[in-house]
C-alpha cells in the first residue's frame, strides 16, 4: 500500500498470518500452534512500553497487554528484557549512518528528535527519507520514505523542521502529530503562520491530516503530556478550551493546562513528576481547592488516562460540558 502526495510517498508492507517463532509453541509437525486470541482491549506488549516511554516493567505492561504478547515480542525482537521483569524498547541505530548508508535524510520522527521536538512516545525505529528511485538495503531498525525532498528542505542530511513537521502530520496519529507540532512552535523553530501556509499549498493524499494538526497546533501547550490531552478534547468536537489559562482568586493567580472560561471547567495533566511529593500534594490542594471556590470544575488526568483510556476521558469532558452548558441555560431562563 502506498500513500502519496506533493511531499512524499511512503510503502507499507502489511504481511498477514505470517508464523511466529522463538517461545510460540510448535505441533510435532513443526507448524506453530493457533495464536491464542487476546482480549480486546488489550494492546500489543511493545506498543505499551512505547506510550510507557520506552522502558516499563513487567506490572505496568501486563495493565494493558498480556503475558503471550510479552513473550511473542521479546522472540521476535520488539521487546528487550534488560534485567529481571524489566523490558525495553531495542536501541535503533544511529540516524545519521542509517541515512548516511541509505542515502538519504533522517526524517520523521527521527528528525523531530534531532531538532529537539517533544513527542508523545519514541520512535520505533529510525525513520529515514530516500528519493523515489531509489531501492537501498533493508536494515534492521531503520524505517524507509521515499520522496524527493527539494534541498530548501534538506537542513545538512536532516529535513528542515517544517517538513519534519509536515512529513509527522502526515503519518502519525493526530495526538502524536500535534505534540510534535506544538514543540516546534514552542522552540521557536518556525511559526504558526508558516506551518498553516505551508498545509495550505499542499495537495493530494496526506493534505486533511496535516491541515488538522496545522490549524490547532500551538505553542502555548507546555509539554506533550498536555498536548496529548488537548488532542482528546479536538476528536470530541468540544470547543472552547484553551492551553495555560490564567485564573484569578483574590490575590492569588492560577495558571491551568486546558481552561474554558466560559463554562469554567479546567482540565489538568497531572504527572506523577511533579505532582507526586509531599509538598506537591499540599500545592495541588490549596490550588485545585481555590480553582472550586472560585467557580470552576476541575477534571484532573494522569498520563495513563491520556494513553490508554480516550474513550473516558473524552466522555467525561463531554459530559461535563454538557453539564455546564445546562446550568447556564437554567440561569438565563430565571
Amino acid at each position: 500500500m502506498w500513500i502519496t502526495s506533493r511531499l512524499w510517498t511512503t510503502k507499507f508492507t502489511i504481511r498477514r498470518n505470517t508464523p511466529i517463532y522463538g517461545d510460540v509453541a510448535s505441533s510435532p509437525g513443526g507448524v506453530p500452534r493457533q495464536r491464542p486470541a487476546d482480549p480486546p482491549d488489550r494492546l500489543d506488549a511493545a506498543e505499551v512500553v512505547r506510550r510507557l516511554g520506552g522502558t516499563a516493567p513487567i506490572a505496568d505492561i501486563l495493565r494493558y497487554s498480556t503475558q503471550y504478547s510479552v513473550r511473542r515480542a521479546t522472540a521476535i525482537g520488539t521487546l528487550h528484557r534488560i534485567s529481571h521483569g524489566i523490558y525495553a524498547l531495542p536501541e535503533a541505530p544511529s540516524a545519521r549512518r542509517a541515512a548516511v548508508s541509505a542515502r538519504g535524510l533522517v526524517s520523521h520522527q527521527s528528525a523531530a528528535a534531532y531538532w529537539l521536538m517533544d513527542g508523545i512516545a519514541p520512535a520505533p525505529g529510525v525513520h529515514v527519507t530516500v528519493s523515489r528511485n531509489a531501492r537501498p538495503p533493508t536494515r534492521k531498525g531503520v524505517v524507509l520514505h521515499y520522496s524527493d525532498i527539494p534541498a530548501s528542505q534538506d537542513a545538512g542530511g536532516v529535513t528542515s523542521p517544517l517538513r519534519t513537521v509536515l512529513d509527522c502530520a502526515a503519518t502519525l496519529p493526530f495526538a502524536e502529530a500535534l505534540a510534535i507540532a506544538d514543540s516546534a512552535l514552542r522552540r521557536e523553530l518556525l511559526t504558526g503562520e508558516q506551518l498553516v501556509e505551508a498545509a495550505r499549498r499542499l495537495r493530494g493524499a496526506g493534505r486533511q491530516r496535516i491541515w488538522r494538526v496545522a490549524v490547532h497546533a500551538d505553542g502555548l501547550a507546555a509539554n506533550p503530556f498536555e498536548s496529548g490531552l488537548r488532542a482528546i478534547v479536538i476528536d470530541t468536537g468540544v470547543s472552547g478550551f484553551e492551553p495555560q489559562v490564567t485564573v484569578r482568586s483574590g490575590q492569588l493567580s492560577m495558571r491551568v493546562d486546558l481552561g474554558d472560561r466560559v463554562r469554567r471547567i479546567a482540565l489538568e495533566a497531572d504527572s506523577f513528576t511533579y505532582h507526586g511529593s509531599r509538598d506537591a500534594l499540599e500545592r495541588d490542594c490549596r490550588r485545585y481547592n481555590e480553582l472550586v471556590r472560585s467557580g470552576w470544575i476541575v477534571l484532573r488526568f494522569a498520563w495513563e488516562h491520556v494513553m490508554f483510556h480516550q474513550a473516558w476521558a473524552s466522555a467525561l469532558i463531554m459530559e461535563t460540558c454538557a453539564l455546564r452548558d445546562a446550568e447556564r441555560r437554567q440561569t438565563r431562563q430565571k
